[in-house]
């Protein structure tokens, strides 16, 4: 019983410390703080995936499930917002590129 607390403890002050650090970010490093977020949302489907394998029961198993599934829109999810992100850095001028003087 005493694990399933610190388990929920340890989720509790986990969220609580990510809105906290997220809440705080300036706008201007919201691209960079997504590009490297996307390496911990892989990370995060990973353990997924090894949690799924070693499921042994039909609740741990759609846990498991779950939990892959979610990792994985969220790591995709990542990825296509990043892109987007960065569209909007790009110049909409067809000839303004490097190297342009005017």
């Amino acid at each position: 019983m005493i694990d399933g607390f610190l388990a929920l403890y340890i989720f509790m002050l986990a969220a609580f410390c990510g809105y906290e650090i997220i809440a705080r970010v300036p706008v201007i490093l919201h691209t960079p703080l997504m590009s490297g977020s996307n390496f911990i949302h892989g990370i995060v489907l990973v353990g997924a995936m090894i949690a799924l394998g070693h499921a042994q029961t039909p609740f741990e198993i759609t846990i498991g499930f779950v939990g892959v599934l979610l990792g994985a829109g969220n790591a995709a999810g990542g990825y296509v917002v990043t892109e987007r992100m960065l569209e909007m850095f790009k110049s909409s001028k067809p000839g303004a590129g490097k190297g342009d003087q005017g």
